[in-house]
């Protein structure tokens, strides 16, 4: 009778668990994930009326990765599209665990100056108590105790880290806010970044400082304001040493490529952009976004005098060196700067992640800085990194 009851017993649990979802009974964890768009990115309210999504096009990645293996629960969230990393980690403290934007006393004293405390820069923690009828926090239970994921896609991956350096050893100087008291240890359990200029991109140095007389919307995003300084190879230098690499956190990298070496013929690249090639230089692919076709060859078009980032190099005292490593490119960021801050602990991902290092899962060739978005273009569809991303972090 015993053994009955026993076989009873096992044979329920067998049914219980594969009545559960698969991700659900397998995970190591179920944290929710937070997706950080990038430069000029938006929210997924900037488009209602035809549907465009910054995280997918046409396509919902985050309602995909709800599901797959799921149920999870996957937010976007929505900073600043020409704001510095300091500011956009503010923003997503506070739109993730609620309350008022807190830009830190200092901070908002040094130029460009700014309001400390914008009004009606919120989001409310509770709905039963929000009066003002601010949008609700996405997830504010978040503390040590109920951590998160953040996948960052190009300057997203710049931002958790400012992120997390301020959650971990704040920020003296900058007053009372909650972020700036640090020891906030352990609320991230992983950081993604998806082609993220973590070394600066040269594309920058390319339009603006190389080419001042170039009139392009580029050109103009870029001058508008300091906060580009960090996009810069010189400018990331100095941001990496501030941003460092937690002990307590899993990083995970991939990288993005979108050019060829030159050749003579038959490598796939774009003909009528870059008829003769050199291959010493890298050269734009003809499924590359269009418009970054321009400026990520050898040479930026229309001009025959100037390199793009497919050809720059630089190495002036002082300034960061850059040589041959950097010609391969997205068409946005360099493939070289995606690996990880350079100084930081790094590693090839093998199947096993460590705590503290960058996890660098790999470089996906033939995709530009859209394709891994699954914006419209001739690119492959990016799907499968995603469902690769959270069979790795969803193991954790």
């Amino acid at each position: 009778m015993p053994r009955l009851i026993l076989l009873l017993i096992s044979a329920l649990i067998a049914f219980t668990l594969a009545s559960l979802p698969l991700g659900s009974a397998r995970a190591a964890n179920n944290d929710p994930v937070v997706l950080v768009h990038g430069f000029l990115g938006f929210g997924p309210e900037q488009f209602p009326g035809i549907g465009y999504l910054y995280w997918g096009g046409y396509h919902d990645i985050a309602s995909h990765l709800r599901v797959y293996k799921g149920p999870r629960m996957v937010v976007t969230a929505t900073v600043g599209a020409i704001s510095p990393n300091w500011d956009r980690a503010a923003e997503l403290y506070a739109q993730i665990k609620g309350g008022c934007v807190d830009y830190g006393y200092t901070h908002a004293r040094t130029p460009p100056i700014q309001e400390q405390k914008p009004p009606g820069k919120c989001w409310a923690a509770d709905h039963a108590r929000n009066p003002e009828g601010y949008p609700l926090a996405l997830y504010p239970a978040w503390d040590a105790d109920h951590p998160i994921h953040l996948v960052g896609h190009s300057q997203g991956g710049t931002t958790s880290r400012a992120l997390i350096e301020l959650l971990e050893h704040g920020a003296p100087g900058e007053g009372e806010g909650d972020l700036y008291r640090g020891g906030k240890i352990g609320w991230v359990r992983s950081v993604t970044t998806l082609s993220s200029p973590h070394n600066g991109t040269t594309l920058r140095d390319a339009v603006f400082d190389i080419l001042p007389q170039l009139r392009s919307p580029l050109r103009d995003w870029f001058q508008a304001g300091l906060w580009s300084w960090e996009l810069a190879p010189d400018g990331a230098r100095s941001f990496n040493a501030w941003a460092r690499t937690s002990p307590y956190v899993y990083y995970f990298s991939i990288g993005t490529q979108a050019t060829e070496a030159g050749a003579w013929c038959c490598n796939g690249t774009d003909r009528a952009i870059a008829p003769i090639q050199s291959s010493n230089h890298q050269y734009p692919r003809i499924d590359m976004f269009p418009y970054y076709k321009t400026y990520s060859g050898e040479w930026i078009v229309p001009s025959a005098a100037q390199h793009g980032m497919g050809g720059y190099t630089q190495s002036a005292p002082g300034r960061v060196r850059i040589d041959s490593e950097w010609f391969a490119n997205d068409g946005v960021v360099n493939t070289v700067s995606m690996r990880a801050p350079s100084g930081h602990p790094v590693r090839d991902y093998d199947g096993t992640a460590v705590r503290g290092s960058w996890n660098y899962i790999g470089t996906y060739r033939g995709y530009d800085h859209f394709d891994i978005l699954n914006w419209p273009n001739k690119g492959p569809s990016a799907d499968p990194i995603y469902e690769r991303i959270s069979d790795i972090i969803f193991g954790l």
